[in-house]
């Protein structure tokens, strides 16, 4: 046992809490309950990440034979390396800042007994033995043991795994990652810091669920690929060069420039930057993203699946009307004297506002309000017990056409919250409903619907995206609500208390109806999962504590700034002013990220096959390399690197096709091929001059004008802004050749004759190759796919998109 176990264990912290004394005592003690909780990488990470890695210990490589073998042009690739690394850690950086100032407003905070008062503190700052208040949706800042209970349930799956509450006694060790999710309690504090789990509940909860991200998973695979194919191709040009060149010198310069050419040096930047960008563009609107790769899982997603309260309507509960049952009932007393609670959720806050506390109502026992039984109860001295909560939790055993249940059900279709207060003689037993209950009344009350709810659900079922609605509230509610904002199926309304058990029923079921009512926590957790098996991709919001079990297991969980700890603490995404027509604007960036990092790749994989067929076809051929170091900057610079920056941050909303990796190969395979196979011609026509700076020049010409098609091919639609961009990378290359001093800067020449003819001649049919080839895989897409997804809109500049 450690030192803190002990001493937390050696004395009992009273009612009042610790005193301010005690307090700062142990935090000079070094017992706090501080640990690294961080929200990002640090900055030593994020040098590590930008610059430790395999292609720049490569390029370094290669930087620093030329620095010593060659000459200082050819080192112009270093400067370039350089500068995409600070590109890289700046970015990152900036982008940590932001996120973590953002994460600030959404770390978890605990409530703490000191000096006899509760106050507020953040979870770094609770002390060994400090008393904390539990209620019902907060998560366990700390391990400790509970002092004093009031019906407290911990859900503890996150870490045991077991889905079912477990009530919770005096004297019961709690462990930080439980989330309350009924009743209340004081435990006092036992173990921090690196003792202890806390500081550790979003780590522990999304341990389980990290976000995959295809894209990086793509990406890691096609630089394997480059990885296995560049060691064998580096040797043949090597050994080609050795024997063909004049000096070793010159070897060195063919090869470093060959290795230079295969590696996709600006990829893995591009899509960082692109995931970090987004992130930032996100923060602006208030929405933190906790995984940056849930950006792109967001684009992936084709179900969503909705909790009525919080995400559809505001959130705030307003109380309605009472519909007397029984008029000799004291239901305004009744009322007020269960809203007199100093841990009372919405609804009792509502009720708060409008009935006062009566007097001589003496509370003597209670049950607290759990998402699973759907009802709270109290017992009072000389006044019975009283329940509310659910109509058709509460009035069983009663038949369909019961006038109460009838009655209810009419007032729940108008889309209202309707809640049945009953009575009894008979005493409260444990979490059992009492017997013999007697209707005192319906309590209606009602919720306004965002107004920006039906424009968010029609624009996700414009893009193909389901939108269902799971709730705790009657179906009757729950389908008017679906109504109202135009969610299909809001007329049938399922009953989630007849949701078969056995998944495969489950998913059929799910298939047919998507609003459902009277949802428990678990039958959340159990439609994600048979959507899941179906093959779907599940985004799942929510705010109450009942939602935490399925936004855990859900592909990507969003949770609302107001919403409990616990669910906020488990969610990839927070959207932190609660505003669910955000939604859209996430959704947006994960596909302009997946969309451009797609089109980015297609350059960069363009260019390593181009470079690996290069390479294999000249040390085949025995022939000198045709390019200096800096002959391949420039081409990579103003084909690839340059234009790649801007398309990467471009606007995108092209939906999500799985096949990242496929679709990749198949097209920078053959653009690679016909890229490589112009320069080759240029460079075998040119050659018959034996000047070698023509050849140089010419090959060059050749790479930069099939470079640029390519480019062209992978930017359409090319909007006005492409084509400036375009535009520029041709008059940045006329400028080299064009200015004496820049034209010998880099050893190029005007060529004439055969080789200019030669160049130009293989530069066009490279291009006529690259747009048949192109017109053909067009041709050959579903037409739907062919016409949406590269159409043009010429009257506004739009892209319409697949």
């Amino acid at each position: 046992m450690s030192d803190t176990e002990v001493a937390g264990a050696a004395s009992t912290t009273d009612a009042g809490g610790l005193t301010a004394a005690e307090v700062e005592a142990r935090v000079r003690a070094g017992k706090v309950n501080v640990a690294d909780d961080r929200t990002s990488r640090t900055l030593s990470e994020i040098l590590r990440a930008n610059i430790l890695t395999r292609f720049n210990a490569i390029l370094g490589t290669a930087f620093v034979l030329i620095l010593m073998f060659g000459e200082g042009q050819d080192a112009l690739f270093g400067i370039v390396l350089l500068f995409n690394t600070l590109i890289g850690v700046v970015q990152e950086w900036r982008a940590k800042r932001t996120l973590d100032r953002l994460a600030v407003l959404n770390a978890p905070r605990a409530r703490v007994v000191r000096d006899g008062a509760v106050r507020e503190v953040a979870v770094g700052e609770v002390v060994l033995d400090d008393l904390c208040v539990l209620v019902a949706g907060d998560q366990v800042a700390a391990d400790g043991i509970l002092r004093q209970v009031e019906g407290l349930e911990l859900d503890e799956s996150m870490l045991t795994g077991e889905s079912d509450p477990v009530a919770k006694d005096e004297g019961d060790e709690v462990l930080s990652g439980s989330i309350a999710v009924a009743g209340r309690g004081r435990f006092q504090v036992t173990r921090v810091g690196a003792d202890a789990y806390a500081r550790r509940l979003a780590a522990e909860a999304r341990r389980f669920t990290r976000t995959r991200s295809e894209l990086m998973d793509g990406i890691n695979q096609i630089l394997r690929y480059v990885q296995w194919a560049l060691v064998p191709t580096a040797v043949l040009l090597a050994f080609s060069q050795f024997k063909v060149q004049e000096t070793n010198r010159a070897a060195i310069a063919g090869v470093v420039a060959g290795v230079v050419a295969m590696v996709p040096e600006g990829l893995v930047l591009l899509t960082s930057l692109a995931f970090g960008v987004a992130a930032v563009s996100l923060a602006r609107r208030q929405v933190l993203v906790q995984e940056l790769p849930a950006v792109e899982g967001l684009a992936r997603v084709d179900v969503i699946l909705l909790d009525k309260t919080g995400t559809l309507t505001q959130g705030v509960i307003g109380f309605h009307e009472v519909h007397q049952l029984d008029p000799d009932a004291p239901v305004s007393e009744a009322l007020g004297a269960l809203a007199n609670d100093e841990n009372r959720n919405a609804t009792m806050n509502a009720l708060s506002e409008n009935f006062p506390p009566p007097e001589g109502w003496e509370r003597i026992g209670s049950t607290p309000f759990s998402s699973g039984r759907k009802w709270s109860a109290a017992m009072f001295r000389g006044r019975g017990t009283w329940v509310f909560g659910a109509p058709e939790m509460i009035w069983v055993g009663h038949p369909k056409d019961d006038p109460v249940r009838g009655q209810a059900d009419q007032l729940a279709a108008e889309g209202r919250r309707v809640l049945l207060l009953a009575h009894t003689d008979a005493p409260l037993s444990g979490e059992s409903l009492p017997e013999v209950l007697r209707a005192a009344a319906l309590i209606v009350f009602e919720e306004e619907i965002r107004p920006d709810a039906a424009d968010t659900l029609r624009y996700f079922a414009e893009q193909g995206v389901r939108c269902m609605i799971i709730s705790g509230d009657n179906p009757h509610t729950v389908g008017a609500i679906a109504r109202r904002v135009g969610v299909e199926g809001g007329d049938r309304a399922y009953d989630a208390r007849e949701l078969p058990e056995d998944p495969e029923r489950l998913a059929e079921v799910l298939a047919d109806a998507s609003v459902f009512g009277r949802v428990t926590p678990q039958q959340k957790r159990a439609i994600v999962g048979a959507l899941q098996r179906r093959g779907h991709v599940v985004a799942m919001t929510g705010d109450g504590v009942n939602d935490a079990l399925a936004l855990k297991d859900a592909d990507i969980g969003v949770a609302m700034g107001s919403g409990a700890p616990a669910t906020r603490a488990v969610a990839q995404v927070v959207l932190l002013d609660g505003r669910f027509a955000s939604m859209p604007g996430v959704v947006a960036e994960g596909r302009r990220v997946i969309a451009n990092v797609e089109r980015v790749a297609n350059l960069f994989v363009t260019k390593t096959f181009y470079a690996m067929i290069l390479a294999i076809a000249i040390g085949a051929a025995r022939w000198p390399y045709p390019f200096l170091p800096r002959h391949l900057t420039i081409v990579s610079s103003l084909t690839i690197g340059i234009p790649g920056f801007f398309l990467a941050l471009a606007p995108n909303n092209r939906r999500y096709e799985p096949g990242f990796v496929r679709r990749v190969l198949l097209i920078a395979g053959p653009a690679g091929a016909g890229a490589a196979a112009a320069p080759i011609a240029a460079y075998a026509i040119a050659r018959r001059s034996e000047n070698v700076l023509d050849s140089r020049t010419a090959a060059t010409i050749t790479l930069l004008i099939v470079g640029l098609w390519v480019l062209n091919l992978l930017a359409r639609p090319i909007t006005p802004g492409r084509a400036v961009l375009f535009g520029v990378m041709v008059a940045a290359f006329v400028l080299i050749l064009g200015v004496p001093s820049f034209r010998d800067w880099f050893a190029l020449n005007l060529p004439t004759g055969t080789a200019m003819i030669g160049s130009i001649a293989c530069a066009a049919a490279g291009v006529i190759a690259l747009e048949s080839g192109w017109q053909l895989r067009q041709w050959r897409m579903p037409p739907d796919r062919r016409t949406a997804r590269w159409a043009w809109h010429t009257a506004g500049g739009v892209q319409i998109e697949a």
